[in-house]
């Protein structure tokens, strides 16, 4: 048998311990069954998972939305099994045969957590890190929660009042991520977030010593975390009453984040495995697994092998979880009669509703006016901002480039921040210049639930956040991106700086929608689209990228067909004004648009009747029925030019054989961006010979 702690304040039995070696003992079987996985992490790691789920964490199996419960976070999403085996003991709906489906088709047990699919599971983890920075993001929301509904109660005494609790592992804090997003926690004093490190100085090459030589404990430190360090037992195993110590001391440390070292020995107490990096991604071998067995007394002829008094003790959690959440809600019920205006509010957001009135507060803006439809996102914000109270968001340290600012007077900054406008519930967020943990972050305030959050950066730079945009949407969340400097036309910051093949890219990841607003008041109907596309009656959540001009481009009569992504904007005309069959078709996005506006009026002149269509979101288009997209592209007209000032990827499919892209299939160069349209080709003249090319292809 392993080791059995002295502990002094926590209650630990027998049949405590013989549940983490039922947990080691299930994991080893549960990847020895299918034949590949990670056993070394959920074997070291049962204690640790154990004491947070059977001793800690205020949760209850049979509820796993409520609102009051503490968030755990497994940012090594790889040792899956450490959260499924502690979702299947605590009683939230998995048994015994979903373990022995695990990593296979169907199954609620895949081989990394998802969001979503398995009950108990509060984010999708897989690429290392992303954990922690959603983590981040959850206790962000969950104090900027508290601001909306409970501002003043007393530290510790509001319903609103929980904590976020992650594990990670070493490959977590060697993604340039996890610095990212811990140093944000540490300037933020997220009170709120404990972090527990999985010391196990293995990787898959590995001893990490071929990697890593860095003091992790005092990079903590340097970040302002609460920083604890807990040893082994003389055995090598983790020790469970150094690990209740240890996070009961983080949970009460409301001033700093806490990050928690834990010295383990990966696949502990497999004989041989042990300490391996085999042990970290591959089967133990049926050998090993028997000899594991033997160990700490199971019967090695046996798989699964989960005792009545086992699952009977750790279901307990169901009794306790009511308990905890019976009583959350006698508070709860105390707030709701002392604060009717803010419970109903509370109900509102909750119930995924938006305020009534608030599409009145949208701006219209003038038609015929040059405006940046970064410049128009601003207005469309700020606006929102008085009606909206859980909409908030920020930038990536260009907030006045971005135009992400929702509210000038109020930051979201800790106690102590020497800011005039530091308010630990403010409304506009600062990521600093991390791109990465940004995206992340949002999707960990979005996970939380009861805000609804944006975050801005310029559209080039959205390639450092990719990988968190892409759980986004695979999560389906409905996160919004504001990138900004769409194209060539920001200038002379130059090829750098210039996205050409990001629109495309952005496109290509399934489940996200993104969204390039011809002018100011396309913008003003797209962030209404994407507010209304948040709301509960839309069913699956979509996260979407907006992609905003830094020039000024000309303003257009509103038309709320934009929100169906695409539509006909000026229909074609024959000489004498009145409506005619159209020879050709130009469709454009952002500020091409008003290329083939002017192109339209030379083609028109000189006899060929022309319409124009803006595409601001392929996606949104791509949702109609297709008679209204017929209507827009009819089938029969074959002459079809496309515009728009980044790779044509996106255009072949909607400009047919005899189409023509005016397109930008190279990097630009820092000049003024007028001059760079210029001289890149995009201008009324080069798209009005384009529409002639393709119109001498559609009559061959």
């Amino acid at each position: 048998m392993s080791t059995k702690p002295t502990t002094t304040d926590l209650e630990w039995t027998a049949l405590d311990q013989r549940a983490v070696d039922t947990v080691r003992v299930l994991a080893a079987d549960a990847v020895q069954k299918v034949g590949n996985g990670h056993p070394g992490t959920a074997m070291s790691l049962a204690p640790a998972a154990y004491v947070l789920f059977q001793k800690l964490m205020r949760h209850d199996p049979a509820d796993a939305d409520w609102t009051g419960r503490d968030r755990f976070v497994l940012s090594a999403g790889h040792s899956s099994l450490t959260l499924y085996i502690q979702l299947y003991l605590a009683g939230y709906g998995l048994e015994l045969d979903d373990l022995k489906a695990f990593r296979t088709w169907g199954s609620k047990t895949p081989g990394h957590p998802e969001y979503g699919h398995t009950v108990g599971v509060e984010t999708t983890t897989g690429p290392l890190g992303q954990g922690v920075a959603n983590a981040v993001g959850m206790a962000m929301a969950a104090r900027y929660e508290r601001g909306l509904f409970d501002p003043d109660a007393a530290p510790g005494t509001s319903p609103f009042d929980h904590t976020i609790w992650a594990i990670a592992g070493d490959g977590c804090l060697q993604e340039g991520i996890s610095h990212e997003a811990s140093a944000l926690a540490g300037h933020q004093k997220l009170g709120n977030l404990v972090l527990l490190w999985d010391d196990n100085h293995i990787s898959i090459e590995g001893d990490t010593e071929t990697a890593v030589s860095e003091d992790t404990l005092k990079r903590y430190e340097s970040y302002g975390w609460h920083v604890q360090r807990v040893e082994q037992l003389p055995s090598g195993d983790l020790d469970p009453a150094g690990l209740y110590r240890a996070l009961k001391a983080a949970q009460e440390e409301t001033e700093r984040p806490s990050f928690i070292a834990a010295r383990s020995i990966i696949a502990w107490p497999a004989p041989n495995a042990q300490n391996t990096e085999a042990s970290h991604g591959s089967a133990l071998g049926d050998d090993e697994v028997a000899a594991t067995k033997r160990v700490l007394g199971f019967d090695p002829e046996q798989t699964f092998e989960v005792s009545d008094e086992v699952i009977g003790h750790t279901r307990k959690a169901l009794d306790r979880g009511r308990d905890a959440r019976e009583e959350w809600e006698k508070g709860f019920a105390e707030w709701r009669a002392a604060n009717p205006e803010r419970a109903a509010e509370f109900d509102r957001v909750r119930a995924g509703e938006l305020p009534a009135g608030w599409e009145e507060k949208l701006p219209v803006f003038e038609a015929g006016k040059g405006v940046a439809t970064r410049a128009a996102s601003g207005k469309v914000l700020q606006a929102l901002g008085g009606v909206i109270p859980e909409l908030w968001g920020g930038s990536a340290d260009l907030a006045g480039s971005n135009n992400t600012t929702i509210d000038n007077s109020s930051s979201f900054l800790p106690k102590g921040n020497p800011l005039p406008e530091a308010n630990p519930y403010g409304r506009t967020i600062h990521f600093g210049i991390r791109e990465h943990a940004m995206a992340a972050v949002m999707n960990g305030i979005t996970l939380h639930g009861n805000t609804r959050v944006y975050g801005g950066t310029f559209l080039v730079f959205s390639d450092y956040m990719r990988n968190a945009v892409r759980l986004s949407a695979l999560m389906h969340l409905p996160v919004t991106y504001v990138w900004t400097h769409d194209s060539i036309g920001l200038g002379e910051d130059g090829p750098t700086h210039q996205p050409i093949e990001q629109l495309a890219s952005l496109r290509a990841i399934p489940g996200l929608s993104i969204v390039r607003p011809a002018d100011a008041n396309e913008t003003a109907i797209a962030w209404r689209e994407i507010l209304r596309r948040w709301t509960k009656e839309f069913g699956v959540g979509t996260p979407h990228g907006l992609a905003l001009t830094r020039q000024g481009v000309p303003t257009y009569e509103p038309n709320e067909d934009a929100a169906k992504g695409g539509y006909v904007m000026f229909e074609a005309e024959g000489p004498d004004g009145q409506a005619a069959d159209a020879e050709v078709v130009l469709i454009a996005t952002g500020s091409e648009v008003h290329l083939t506006v002017e192109a339209r009026e030379q083609l028109q002149a000189a006899g060929t009747p022309t319409r124009v269509v803006s595409m601001p979101s392929t996606e949104w288009f791509e949702e109609q029925e297709q008679t209204y997209k017929d209507s827009v592209l009819p089938p029969s007209l074959k002459a079809r030019v496309a515009v728009e000032a980044g790779v044509g990827l996106t255009w072949h499919r909607y400009v047919g054989d005899a189409g023509r892209i005016v397109s930008l299939e190279h990097f630009g160069a820092s000049a003024d961006g007028k001059l760079l349209f210029r001289e890149f080709g995009f201008t009324p003249e080069a798209v009005a010979a384009a529409a002639r090319e393709s119109i001498d292809a559609a009559g061959r």
